[in-house]
This record gives C-alpha cells, structure tokens and sequence, in this order.
C-alpha cells in the first residue's frame, strides 16, 4: 500500500506522554485573567521554511531544533520531504512515515518530482490530523517548524502545498521563512532571481514573511542589505554586468524598492548557529503582525465565505420553491388557500395527507380521465367476458322471482 501506516500511529508515538493539565484553578475570580493571558502565550507559532534547493534548509531547521532544546523549549518539528534519506532532527510527524515515496513513484510511473508532488497530494488528504496534534500539543510547544521538501515549486506552487498553508494559517499564527544562499546571490542578477522568488512567495501566501540569508559564515550578508537599502549601490553593481539580463534586472530592481521597505532580513549561519536571537525577535514580531493584520483579514474571508455559502443556499431554496410552486397553486379551491404560497418544506410535508375530498380533486393528474384510464387497460376478450356474466345473473335472478 502507498499509505504504509496511518497518522494515527504517527502520532500515538508522539503521544506518549499524556498532556499536563494546564493549570490549577485555585480561584475563579482571580485566576481567570492570569489563564486567558498565559494561554494567549501558549499559542503555537508555525514556521513553514522555504528555500531553493541547496540553500540549507534542513540545516537550518536542524540548527533551530538544537537552539529551541538548548532554551528548554523543544519545538514540534514536522517533515514533509518524502524524499530525503536521512533527516538530522527529530521529527515529531514525518511524511515517510504515511506515504511510501518509491511505492507512489512506482504505482504511478512518475519520476522524482512527480513523486513528490503526488505524496504531499496523499498527505494533505490526512492533514486535518495533523492539525489535531499540534492543537494538543501547542500547550507544551511553542513553535512548530516545518520543513518542506528540496524543491521550492514543488510545495508553493502545488495544491497540497497551498492547502497545509491555509490550514495552519487558519487557525495558528504563521509566519513564511524564506531561506537564501548568501555564498551564491554575490552576483547581482542571481540575488534580483532570488528576490522576485520571495515576493512571489510573498504575494501568493500572503502571511508574514522573513527571508533569512543563510550561510554567512562563509560570506557576510551586509553587501545584500546594502543593495536591498541603497538602490544605487544596487545599480553600481549592475553596471559591472554585461549581458542583456542586467537590463530586465535594473528595470526590476525599481520595482523591487516597496518590496524591499518593510521586508525582514535576517542573517544567519546553519553551521556555528550564529543569528539565532535575531531571527527569532523577528518571529515573535511577525507573529505579532499576524495577530494584528492577518488574523482579522482571514476573519473577514471566512465571514465571506459563510455569507456566500448562505446566499447560495438561499437562492437553491427559491429555486426549488419556484419548481415546485405550480404544484401547489393547481387546485380548483384558490380561495382555501393562503394569501402566501407555502414553501417548498410546506409542500413536501402535505404531499400525500390531503384530506379525501382534496385527494379526489387535486392530483398530480388532474386533467386525466381516470375512468377511459382505466377501461384502456382492460382487453376487449375480459370486458366482453364480464357483459356475459352480468346478462347470465340477470337472467338467473328473473327465474328465481
């Protein structure tokens, strides 16, 4: 089978220690305020880190497991790259766990990505019990980090990608990590490629978003806020460029600047776990901006959506009374009626519990003769056979007088 187990022996293994009791009431009246505030605290902040391939992804996401341990607040950490060999952290759900990659790959005759994309397809379908486990969990985690698979389009472009992102953004504060090789975005057209990746990232998720220039253990990522800050430093570095490339990207690079005003940049090392405390300031404050900005905005959608919903149930209503309305007003008593039409609901409940008199006048087939009905069904043989009788019991009974 593609499923080689269920999530719900995922995530029994992940259970096994029973969830502490969150608090003690002592007093009603006086814990009451102090519990609201502590559970606001406790709300799971979901990570979902994204990066092209190579990027160090993984690492990072390593590197953020070891950090959150060493603070005492060990994270919950989900996979869902079903093709990695070896993941280097622990994961509380994994991917390769409920779909067996090689066996879809195999089933379907797909290649590598394909493989890929028809996994998280399988996976998503079980992801509202994914959900139910990091709700139990979020008392004891505060984050939930979520490594995606080495293919960047694999997962933002796809409709299981599209799907874990909303799910968890509808009911957790999430916030999109972007994550760059700093060591190969030196040369100024492959940093504007890179660019234009996160703000379409940005502008498809639309939730709080932090790139994250990973690797500056190699190479300082100050050149990168230069040009991302002074738009002639930018442009200076263009210049040094040759091809026709330089000139799409100077033209983009204009565009770019109110990308660039209230974007998050952090950067960090996988490797020595430099950066950390600063990126981590900037998730608590993107998590803030989600609170603040993002939540409300998916308030308002959902309340669209239940009003859509609503309307459209509505207006199947009216066209069904509309439908079955003639069957109602077909009687030969209009003045026994109300002065509304029934509703559809009206009609299905009295269909068939006339009273006698209006059973034997109104029908569904009114304008039949039920007697020529009738007659027609008879073969002429019978009905002739019935007249012999009749004249033999009436000749019988004049006798017998």
């Amino acid at each position: 089978d593609i499923f080689s187990c269920s999530m719900a022996a995922t995530g029994s293994g992940l259970e096994a220690g029973s969830i502490p009791e969150e608090y003690e009431m002592k007093a009603e009246s006086v814990a009451s305020a102090d519990d609201q505030l502590q559970n606001e605290e406790r709300t799971a902040v979901c990570l979902i880190v994204l990066g092209m391939a190579g990027s160090g992804k993984t690492t990072f996401v390593q590197r953020l497991t070891a950090h959150l341990y060493n603070k005492k607040i060990p994270p919950y950490v989900i996979n869902l790259d079903p093709a990695v060999l070896n993941v280097p952290f622990p994961a509380n759900i994994d991917i390769r766990d409920t779909v067996n990659y090689k066996e879809v790959m195999k089933q379907y005759g797909l290649g590598p990505n394909g493989g890929i994309v028809t996994s998280l397809n399988l996976f998503a379908t079980r992801f509202d019990q994914v959900m139910k486990f990091i709700e139990k969990r979020q008392s004891n985690c505060r984050y939930v980090l979520i490594d995606t698979p080495g293919q960047i389009e694999v997962f933002t472009w796809s409709a299981s990608g599209t799907i874990i992102t909303e799910a968890l953004a509808s009911s957790f504060p999430t916030v999109v990590v972007y994550v760059m090789d700093t060591s190969r975005s030196t040369n100024p057209v492959t940093f504007m490629s890179n660019m234009l990746y996160a703000c379409s990232i940005l502008y498809k998720t639309k939730l709080p978003f932090i790139v994250v220039m990973n690797k500056t253990d190699i190479i300082d990522h100050s050149f990168a806020v230069e040009w991302m800050q002074d738009f002639e430093a930018f442009q200076d570095a263009l210049n040094q460029e040759t091809t026709y490339v330089s000139n799409l990207t100077r033209s983009m690079s204009l565009v770019l600047d109110e990308f660039y005003s209230n974007l998050r940049v952090v950067g960090v090392s996988a490797v020595t776990g430099a950066g950390m405390t600063e990126f981590f300031q900037q998730v608590e404050d993107a998590a803030q901006e989600y609170e603040t900005d993002y939540r409300p905005e998916y308030e308002r959608l959902r309340k669209e959506m239940e009003k859509a919903r609503s309307q459209k149930q509505e207006e199947q209503l009216k066209r069904l009374h509309k439908d079955l309305g003639p069957i109602a007003v077909s009687t030969s008593h209009p003045a026994d009626l109300d002065d509304e039409h029934p509703g559809p609901s009206d009609l299905i409940l009295n269909r068939g519990n006339f009273d006698e008199e209006d059973e034997e006048i109104d029908s569904d087939t009114d304008d039949i003769d039920h007697t020529l009905v009738e007659q027609s069904k008879e073969e002429p043989a019978f009905r002739h056979f019935l007249e012999e009788k009749k004249d033999m019991y009436r000749v019988k009974s004049r006798k017998e007088q």
